[in-house]
């Protein structure tokens, strides 16, 4: 098996022990990685716990991004999500916290090349962040390259490893086949969870979706709803299905709706 080239500093990663490899047609799961395990849905009854409070508009302000911070503390949520380029700002303000930054890689469109991605995550964990959400290279996945895509996402698992690995599928473009086949790469890769969406595509986070995955990866891995999510009784329907986590702008409005419960 050739070398898979990924990272910089002439950082090679040969796919051993975890890629790709003559294992009867499955993919062998890295020894690297954290234990994949999902996350207790509620903190004390409330859904705050499991949010990542989310904003990636191009036009997000440094001040759009302290304000995030600044609610994400008040309202308790797991993590903001937030561009590359405000991780800095983000760790400062949310520093002494128990709230996580997480940041986007390979965004919105998973067409980067696998090198562009490596050098994306490389920095943003040296800039502070605590958790990385990947796109996966969709053309790749749609063409039959399987181990294309699981190469790429398991040199990005041993670049995080110690910090949470998502995968983002963007199940809106897939067919089923599809969504199962990169659930399934995402889990035998090492990543802590699948996540559904970008936010970006037509489409966002489903029932039926979450459902599958979970049915594909098992109880043990964590899954990320997210596109589409306003409301508080989606996101409790979402959970309900197996999702672990909620990604959401809308996160300040579904904990107000919580709270008329």
């Amino acid at each position: 098996m050739g070398r898979v080239t990924i990272g910089t500093a002439g950082k090679v990663f040969s796919g051993e022990p975890g890629a790709w490899g003559n294992l009867g047609g499955k993919w062998g799961r890295s020894p690297i990685c954290p234990t994949n395990r999902a996350p207790s849905p509620f903190s004390q009854g409330s859904i705050a716990g499991i949010i990542d409070h989310t904003l990636l508009s191009p036009t997000a302000t440094p001040l759009d991004i302290e304000k995030l911070c600044a609610q994400a503390k008040e309202f308790s949520f797991a993590a903001v999500c937030v561009h590359p380029s405000y991780v800095r700002l983000a760790s400062q303000a949310l520093k002494g916290s128990q709230v996580k930054v997480v940041t986007v890689v390979g965004f919105p469109l998973g067409a980067n090349s696998s090198l562009t991605k490596a050098i994306e995550t490389e920095d943003a964990l040296a800039q502070g962040a605590d958790e990385i959400d990947m796109v996966i290279h969709l053309g790749q996945l749609k063409s039959g390259n399987s181990k294309e895509v699981f190469n790429e996402i398991y040199s990005l698992r041993k670049l995080t490893e110690g910090r949470i690995l998502k995968v983002i599928i963007e199940t809106a473009l897939l067919k089923l086949e599809e969504k199962v086949r990169a659930s399934l790469l995402a889990k035998e890769a090492g990543a802590d969870f699948v996540k559904t969406s970008t936010g970006f595509a037509l489409g966002g986070a489903t029932v039926e979706d979450i459902r599958l995955i979970r049915n594909s990866v098992g109880q043990q891995m964590g899954i990320k709803a997210s596109g589409g999510i306003k409301t508080c009784e989606f996101a409790r329907t979402l959970v309900s299905a197996g999702a672990t986590r909620i990604g959401t702008s809308s996160a300040i409005d579904i904990i107000l709706q919580e709270a008329k419960l």
